[in-house]
């Protein structure tokens, strides 16, 4: 297994979990593959996720739609592809990013920069999850990369407690049940329940 990007986030160096930590591919077939998924996030962005069809995908990749379903096996499977390609590159913003979600900032700019980013992202994976069904599984490694960062940045921060549980209890107003519940059915406003975020983070680590 190849050894993990570390964030440097002081004396720690702690590793975190990838999503995508698998076994590598051919150049060509990481490129095809590649541009698959850009395709069918580029579909998804612009039409939703119930609009994307693996014929779509084709098309704008400009492939047979045989090529999709040998890579994918079926449109679960491309939404589960689709989200550990997206959770890739979110993980990559906060490794090597620009500021303040990426390192160079101040731990606290680069909290409230991460629980933005949280929040968004959530929201967009929901339903990629959904229509991927059991391929949608969030997978250890997706979670445990955003608390272990979280952690760090608390550690940065001089926050005292069980930095472990601290950073679970922030990372729990981000799961998308309860996010879904707050935005779209209860009409609740991005911004507001970003603020709170923030305010709940302060309180926490008592900037």
């Amino acid at each position: 297994m190849p050894d993990l990007p570390h964030l440097h986030h002081g004396p720690q160096h702690l590793p975190l979990p990838l999503v995508g930590d698998k076994p590598a591919e051919r150049a060509d077939a990481a490129r095809n593959r590649e541009a698959l998924l850009v395709a069918a996030r580029e579909l998804v962005e612009a039409c939703g996720t119930d609009a994307l069809t693996m014929e779509g995908v084709a098309a704008r990749a400009g492939v047979g739609k045989g090529t999709v379903f040998r890579r994918f096996g079926s449109r679960e499977g491309l939404m589960g592809a689709l989200l550990d390609f997206s959770e890739s590159a979110w993980q990559a913003s906060i490794i090597s990013g620009p500021p303040p979600l990426g390192p160079g900032a101040d731990p606290w700019d680069r909290l409230v920069a991460f629980g933005r980013s949280r929040l968004e992202a959530t929201l967009v994976s929901a339903d990629l999850i959904r229509a991927a069904g059991a391929a949608g599984a969030r997978s250890y490694a997706a979670y445990s990369f955003a608390v272990m960062h979280v952690r760090l940045l608390l550690g940065e921060l001089g926050t005292t407690g069980d930095l472990p549980l601290l950073a679970t209890s922030l990372l729990a107003p981000f799961e998308a049940p309860i996010l879904e519940q707050q935005i779209r059915v209860e009409g609740l406003d991005v911004d507001r329940v970003h603020r709170a975020w923030v305010d709940l983070a302060a309180r926490v680590t008592r900037v």
